[in-house]
């Protein structure tokens, strides 16, 4: 640290004041520390700094009361335990009324959880421990120049970790921020209404589509569904109630989910009557080719509603299937 110029001046003394924050320590401060502790005004100037407080009413009088722990800090602090993320048994029991692959999602996610606040709930003790012990090394060594008793240096740590403890306060909030919407999103999905298969939703969707003119089933179609799709009759019933109700509220995707199951109910029909239609062509094909069916049956295929007599030559019959031709007959006269 440089040497200061001796102040003049109110403003010159203000202004090195200031210009001390933003001076570096030297190597020289640990000499000139020994040589104020040897000052041989070192125990009068002590003496004075006692007078003042005196005055001053800052010595601390009487025992320090304890401050009230934070009832806000001890509410976080049980639901952390009864959550399973801190206390003794950090594992924490997770109720078994979920399906498996969601009990797992749901262990695996808290184990996060628990993981991230472990990690952090050490850095806030270890940064809280470590600006505590240096703000109690420093005024034990102040206290060899000016007086501070013990309950002074006590009381400035509890209004440290006071400080501190708003950083614990926000760290536990927003941990057990993140176990409920967990919750939520696993364990309380019970509460809610299950979906249906997606063979039971493609069933009921095709029926509702189908009808959309009278989306109102009967009680025999409703029984018929039910035993399609393995539900009751009355989840059947409030199924289409529901349906009509999002149908009628959202219009336009409802229309573009109607044409997808009209559009595979065409598709269904198209491949039955391609089907039919190779049938039907197999066998006329068939009756193109004579010499595939037996000489006595060739006269059955021949149905009266196909006309042979264009391009007939009796001799390439005859020689082909041995049918002599035909006499022509006599006029009548």
């Amino acid at each position: 640290m440089g040497e200061l110029p001796p102040a003049t001046s109110l403003n010159d003394l203000l202004s090195q004041l200031m210009s001390i924050s933003e001076q570096s320590l030297d190597d020289h401060t640990q000499q000139r520390k020994q040589q104020l502790q040897n000052h041989r005004m070192k125990n009068a100037l002590f003496e004075v700094l006692c007078e003042i407080k005196e005055k001053t009413a800052l010595s601390i009088r009487g025992g320090q009361e304890e401050a009230p722990e934070d009832p806000q800090l001890m509410r976080l602090d049980n639901m952390l335990v009864a959550e399973g993320v801190a206390g003794p048994d950090n594992r924490g029991p997770i109720q078994n009324d979920t399906g498996g692959g969601d009990q797992a999602d749901y262990r695996q996610k808290l184990t996060q959880i628990r993981l991230v606040y472990s990690e952090e709930l050490r850095k806030y003790e270890e940064a809280c421990q470590e600006f505590t012990q240096h703000v109690v090394s420093l005024l034990r060594e102040q206290s060899r120049t000016r007086p501070i008793a013990n309950k002074e240096i006590e009381r400035m740590v509890a209004i440290i970790q006071k400080k501190f403890s708003g950083i614990q306060v926000q760290l536990k909030q927003s941990t057990c921020e993140a176990v409920m919407i967990l919750r939520s999103r696993f364990l309380d999905a019970r509460r809610k209404r299950r979906n249906f298969s997606k063979q039971a939703t493609e069933v009921l969707n095709e029926y509702f589509y189908s009808h959309l003119s009278n989306p109102y089933p009967s009680e025999e179609a409703k029984e018929e569904l039910a035993r399609q799709c393995q539900i009751t009759v009355s989840q059947v019933s409030n199924w289409f109630g529901n349906k009509r109700i999002r149908y009628k509220k959202n219009i336009a995707k409802a229309q573009e989910e109607a044409n997808m199951y009209a559009a595979k109910k065409a598709a269904h029909a198209a491949n039955q009557y391609g089907m039919l239609a190779a049938g039907t062509s197999a066998a006329g094909s068939m009756l193109n080719y004579p010499a595939m069916l037996p000489a006595q049956d060739l006269a059955h295929h021949m149905t009266a509603g196909l006309d042979f007599t264009a391009g007939y030559n009796p001799q390439l019959m005859s020689t082909a299937y041995g049918i002599p031709p035909p006499t022509n007959p006599s006029p009548q006269s």
